[in-house]
């Protein structure tokens, strides 16, 4: 439990982004953020059926639980929010987290016991992340045209749902445009033009695939995050690296859903 200027108990925890990506003035440019012990307060946060219908729950919790009021959820880079919310989860019921999985050897649905503090940051090139701004240029290995683009912060996020809501609506083959709508918020510019309409144009219709992966895999290769994966071992005694599954049981471990 940390030291602090507030009447609640609180934690310290490590930004993945070290604060890099933030301008000087925002809170979160010191690359550590602190955060209070979940209450009751937060439990009925949790419970809320109107909340859940929503969708916006976690994120009600997470804005509730941030110590600083300067700190606003929606500026915060999705690495970020990520580790913010394995902290709150172990603070709230504990670092052991009790998860369902396919073994990769027998196929067999099994159950395990992930421990919440031994995930780590994702290893990325720092250097690539100075100067206090979420700006970042590559080159299409193909089309070569020049990108300009940005890491989606939680109000880009929760834009990119809603646009993808509102196009599903519309479509009339039942295509989902969750790539195509992302990279729209994404990218700042084409060759320096930052005219939305060249954007839009480019990706829609000039994004080549060899390209539009070669970005992808470049995009995540320097993306602050946590490592969301663990060591498994098989009931075979092999060891696997398996994804952590993020279902409803990590805010609500004593659901039996």
């Amino acid at each position: 439990m940390a030291e602090n200027q507030y009447d609640f108990p609180t934690e310290v925890l490590d930004l993945p982004t070290k604060g890099l990506l933030y301008p000087k003035e925002n809170p979160l440019s010191s690359g550590q953020i602190e955060i209070k012990y979940m209450t009751a307060k937060e439990e009925d946060i949790l419970t809320s059926t109107n909340l859940l219908e929503k969708g916006i729950a976690i994120d009600k919790l997470l804005s509730s639980i941030i110590a600083d009021p300067k700190i606003n959820l929606d500026d915060m880079l999705l690495g970020d929010k990520n580790a913010i919310m394995i902290g709150a989860r172990v603070l709230g019921y504990g670092k052991d987290y009790e998860i369902n999985m396919i073994d990769p050897d027998t196929v067999q649905e099994v159950s395990t016991v992930v421990d919440l503090t031994t995930i780590q940051h994702k290893k990325v090139d720092y250097s690539l992340l100075e100067g206090n701004e979420n700006k970042f240029s590559f080159t299409l290995p193909n089309s070569k045209r020049v990108l300009e683009f940005k890491l989606l912060t939680h109000k880009d996020e929760k834009q990119v749902e809603e646009t993808e809501k509102a196009l599903e609506k519309i479509s009339k083959d039942g295509v989902r445009s969750a790539l195509t709508t992302r990279y729209k918020q994404q990218i700042i510019s084409i060759d320096g033009d930052t005219n939305s309409t060249t954007i839009n144009r480019f990706v829609d219709k000039e994004f080549l695939s060899l390209d539009s992966r070669e970005f992808r895999n470049y995009v995540k290769s320097i993306t602050p995050d946590v490592d969301l994966t663990f060591q498994y071992t098989s009931q075979e005694g092999a060891s696997h690296t398996v994804d952590i599954p993020i279902g409803i049981r990590f805010f609500w471990p004593d659901t039996q859903v």
